[in-house]
C-alpha cells in the first residue's frame, strides 16, 4: 500500500473516531447547517466550556472543523464545517420553509449574491435584506454575478424588518448582521465582506463560498 493511501486511511480513521462521539456528532450536525460560536454551541448543547472544548479540539483536529475570528468582535470565533469533511455524511432533511430570506447588513452583496444563487437551484422562494441598508448594491457583486453567468437584479437594497424573522427561513451571511440580531436566524454563514478588500479575487471567494454552502443547504430544506 502506498504511502499516499496510508494517509488518506489514517486521516478517515481519525474522522471516524472524532465521530464515534454522539456530542461531536451532533456538533457536526449543526455545522452542516451554519458556523457557530464556541458560546453558541455551548448553549445549544448545555455542557460546560471545558468539555465544549475537549470535543471542539478532537473535531479540529481530526479535520472536521475549522475556526476564525469574527469580524465583527474579534474577541469571538466561529466555528464551520472543513471542506469535504464528511464525504457524503451529511444527514438528511431537517427543515421545511416557505421562504428562504437571506440576511446581512447592508444587502449590497452577499445576501444578494446568496439569493441570486438559490434562486438557480431551488423552487423555495427567496428574498434578501439588510439590517442597515446601502443605497446601492456593490458594483463588485454585479460584476462577479456577470462573472459567472448568474442574474442578479440591480434593484435597491431592501431593509429587514423584524417580522421576517419568523416568516420563513432565516440565513445570516454576515457576522455583523448574526449578532447584531443575536441568533434569531435559523442558519448562520460567517462569510467574510468583499468590500473590505473590493478585489475580483474577494468577490469570487465569497461568490464560490456560498455557491458551496447553498448547494449543502438544498436538499435539507424543502417546500412547506
Amino acid at each position: 500500500m502506498t504511502t499516499e493511501a496510508n494517509d488518506t486511511l489514517r486521516t478517515r480513521a481519525a474522522r471516524h473516531a472524532a465521530l464515534a462521539d454522539p456530542t461531536r456528532l451532533r456538533i457536526v450536525d449543526l455545522l452542516t447547517l451554519g458556523d457557530f460560536s464556541p458560546t453558541e454551541l455551548q448553549a445549544e448543547l448545555g455542557m460546560s466550556s471545558n468539555l465544549l472544548s475537549h470535543h471542539l479540539r478532537a473535531l479540529e483536529e481530526a479535520g472536521l472543523a475549522t475556526r476564525h475570528r469574527s469580524e465583527a468582535d474579534r474577541r469571538r470565533s466561529y466555528l464551520r464545517l472543513a471542506a469535504g469533511a464528511l464525504e457524503g455524511l451529511v444527514p438528511g432533511v431537517e427543515h421545511h420553509a416557505a421562504r428562504v430570506l437571506f440576511v446581512c447588513t447592508r444587502n449590497s452583496a452577499r445576501s444578494q449574491l446568496a439569493a441570486a444563487l438559490w434562486r438557480q437551484v431551488s423552487s423555495i422562494p427567496t428574498a434578501s435584506a439588510g439590517t442597515h441598508p446601502a443605497d446601492r448594491i456593490a458594483r463588485g457583486a454585479i460584476e462577479t454575478a456577470r462573472r459567472h453567468g448568474l442574474d442578479l437584479p440591480d434593484r435597491p437594497p431592501s431593509r429587514l424588518d423584524l417580522p421576517d424573522l419568523d416568516e420563513g427561513f432565516v440565513v445570516t451571511v454576515c457576522d455583523n448582521a448574526h449578532e447584531e440580531l443575536a441568533g434569531r436566524g435559523d442558519v448562520h454563514w460567517s462569510v467574510p465582506d468583499p468590500l473590505r478588500l473590493g478585489t475580483d479575487e474577494a468577490f469570487d471567494q465569497v461568490f464560490e463560498d456560498l455557491a458551496l454552502r447553498i448547494g449543502g443547504l438544498v436538499p435539507r430544506v424543502l417546500a412547506h
